[in-house]
């Protein structure tokens, strides 16, 4: 009998094959001097090795189950187990430098989940786990690709993605009805875009937003009526056929352009 019942409300498929387990753990091994936060601990096989690579470890889990289990089998962990939704912490609260964040995401909350570590991207060098398949390779995807999207673009502005391992179906319990696969980020030498960094937000998701309209099309929403477009030849593209550089030169170009008052990003 499993120790801890899988919530489908929270996306959980434990993770039993030690051994996947063991490999995830050491794609930290870049960093071995920096605290490591787990996100969705669940019932600890992840973080049996990360403790016995003594690593300094927080991990925070919202199942009260898990969090019962990991507290009684997992002692040395006492005080550094935080019951609450990863998504809305405030993780300066909790770390006063870098950082690493690593684990088995819940598939449901996985894009999200990458989007608090850009949010936090000055403090987090690396991070790594597994997700859903699918996710992992939007996040490598190049531009010109089906899968090249918002998650793409935003990422690999800050990060360098590798996509380590796919890992099969039958290690988890239960298991998903999707392959997954381990990712690393490891932040790149990026220390700032070349261009209005909230604007850059905005101009690629209004861009994928509308993936399949041209530019000149979807970007239009975010510029002033009495604003002309500007006879550009990127703006006669889809956004899957602009690199990173590009979409920050759109930005550049559509900057003087936009309304004064710009809606929230999220």
């Amino acid at each position: 009998m499993f120790p801890v019942k899988a919530k489908k409300n929270l996306g959980q498929h434990f993770l039993k094959d030690k051994e996947i387990a063991c490999r995830i753990a050491a794609t930290l091994e870049r960093f071995p001097s920096l605290p490591v936060l787990e996100v969705g601990a669940g019932t600890g096989v992840l973080t049996e090795f990360l403790l016995k690579n003594e690593r300094e470890l927080t991990v925070v889990e919202i199942d009260r189950e898990s969090v019962a289990y990991l507290r009684e089998y997992y002692p040395e962990l006492d005080g550094k187990i935080l019951e609450q939704d990863f998504l809305r912490m405030d993780l300066a609260q909790h770390f006063d430098g870098p950082f690493c964040i690593i684990g088995n995401y819940p598939y449901n909350i996985s894009s999200q989940i990458f989007f608090k570590v850009l949010d936090n991207k000055d403090s987090v060098p690396c991070c790594a786990g597994m997700i859903q398949k699918e996710v992992a390779e939007r996040m490598i995807a190049s531009p010109g690709s089906k899968a090249y999207g918002i998650l793409t673009v935003l990422l690999q502005a800050w990060y360098d993605v590798e996509y380590l391992f796919t890992v099969n179906e039958q290690a988890f319990i239960p298991p998903p009805k999707v392959k997954s696969a381990v990712v690393r980020l490891t932040r790149n030498k990026r220390k700032h875009l070349n261009c209005n960094e909230k604007l850059f937000k905005m101009v690629v998701k209004t861009g994928f937003n509308q993936r399949r309209k041209m530019l000149r099309n979807s970007v239009r929403s975010l510029l002033s009526e009495e604003s002309p477009l500007p006879d550009d030849p990127m703006l006669t593209k889809r956004p899957e056929q602009l690199s990173i550089e590009q979409f920050e030169e759109l930005t550049n170009l559509l900057e003087p352009l936009v309304k004064q008052a710009q809606p929230e990003e999220r």
